[in-house]
């Protein structure tokens, strides 16, 4: 058993946004930090030649992991992981994400794993039970890659993969509901019935909120309003209590650190002002709405009027998007449906015992769920189009911050329970079975 009292498991989530990571029973993880991670080409730098480079080098935020076949073949690439490591602006560093278009880096995630352990929780994870939460989608090429790493890198004790969808439906204490998980990179919406996801009724979409981050910026820089990233730009006091905005010029920024930074700033006006309205957005509606005044970080002020309501309605009209200068259309247009279309789908496609239980418990999770007003609206939507006898309800806790960690408190939940114990794959059996015997273990 790996239970007892004296040594706690650890649960990660990593999703497309944040790594949320921290010991099981707490209610909160402990480290919260961005999944992008910045790298820089050491054949870039060595062409340059810079001694100070080189010196700032050796300062590396990440663990010096052994490098393994994979780094050298990536050309000597620094990795950068953490948010202090990203906030400091270096020289030709990319921001690049582990995850693009369902490929998964996986030397990019050892690291954030690696920084998770080592640098921000500072434990040993070879003594340690390891619950990670995965995507309700993943195929199962995904999950043993990630036993092997976790069996092979870290040498853990032993490991459970647990759906996201599924911790959600535990952190509320259901083990049936149809769980509406809105997170950075995608929005996914998933039937579990008694603790297993039912994988023909999963609904996805890849609008989550860094693309309506994304809107928000490309409709503020259509209206002329200019975000300076906080790198970019320095205060100087000229009289007592008086400052003068001073640019300051990196020619070497790249692109990707240029957007990770001023997405960070569009992130939060989205966060701070966006309300989700009650109808169907449309612009002649919410022409001559009041607008909100949003204080950027170089101390300019900008009124935001109508996109308060526009940019979260996207989540609920797609097409909305279009509308946004600069903002290019979906590859296929067709599978991009609304939040109400997707719960509808997904119910339809369960079976007809459970759709009416379903419907009366649908949860929210991830944080672009944390919009207000969201419930409310998806709730009077979906009472729109549900037949006569189903009675909806969406649920979504009042907390913000639980809202968000979800899925990190369902597997701190889980990972605690005494019945739980006897479900962990220890590395025994991974010794003897092989890493595909994870399919067994972890349905």
């Amino acid at each position: 058993m790996y239970g007892g009292d004296e040594v706690s498991a650890i649960v990660v989530d990593l999703g497309s946004y944040s790594c949320k990571a921290g010991y099981a029973g707490e209610d909160a993880p402990k480290a919260v930090f961005p999944s992008a991670v910045g790298s820089i080409d050491q054949m870039e730098v060595d062409s340059d030649a810079n001694p100070e480079k080189e010196a700032d080098s050796t300062q590396d935020p990440k663990n010096s992991a052994k490098p393994s076949d994979a780094d050298k073949s990536k050309a000597k690439r620094k990795l950068y992981v953490g948010t202090q490591a990203l906030d400091y602006r270096r020289d030709h560093m990319e921001v690049i994400s582990p995850f693009k278009d369902g490929v998964v880096d996986w030397d990019m995630v050892d690291n954030i794993w690696n920084h998770a352990f080592r640098q921000r929780l500072l434990i040993d994870p070879t003594e340690h039970p390891m619950l990670l939460a995965e995507s309700s989608i993943n195929t199962a090429q995904q999950r043993e890659k990630a036993a092997e790493v976790m069996f092979e890198n870290y040498k853990v004790p032993a490991l459970f993969l647990a759906k996201n969808a599924v911790l959600t439906s535990f952190a509320s204490g259901r083990s049936t509901s149809l769980v509406v998980d809105s997170g950075g990179g995608s929005t996914v919406v998933a039937a579990v019935h008694d603790g297993y996801v039912l994988q023909k009724a999963v609904a996805t979409s890849p609008i989550g909120g860094e693309f309506l981050t994304d809107c928000m910026m490309k409709s503020l820089e259509s209206k002329g309003i200019v975000i300076k990233p906080r790198y970019s730009f320095k205060k100087k006091e000229i009289s007592p209590g008086e400052y003068k905005i001073v640019d300051l010029d990196f020619p070497n920024t790249t692109e990707s650190y240029r957007l990770f930074c001023t997405r960070a700033i569009a992130g939060d006006i989205k966060e701070s002002v966006s309300r989700v309205p009650d109808s169907s957005y449309d612009e002649a509606s919410y022409a001559n709405v009041p607008m909100t005044s949003y204080e950027l970080p170089d101390g300019q002020t900008i009124e935001i009027g109508a996109d308060r309501f526009k940019i979260p309605d996207i989540l609920f009209n797609p097409s909305l998007a279009l509308t946004i200068p600069g903002i290019e259309g979906f590859s296929d247009p067709a599978s991009v449906k609304g939040l109400p279309q997707m719960v509808l789908e997904s119910i339809n496609k369960c079976d007809v015992d459970i759709r009416r239980e379903l419907f009366s418990s649908i949860l929210l999770a991830g944080g672009t769920s944390s919009m207000q007003q969201l419930k409310e609206r998806l709730e009077k939507e979906l009472m729109e189009d549900a037949p006569q006898a189903a009675r909806v309800k969406v649920l979504a806790s009042g907390n913000a911050i639980e809202r968000r960690f979800s899925v990190w408190i369902g597997g701190s939940i889980l990972a605690s329970l005494g019945s739980f114990q006897q479900m962990w794959f220890s590395k025994a059996e991974y010794e003897e079975h092989g890493v595909s015997y994870i399919h067994r273990k972890c349905p």
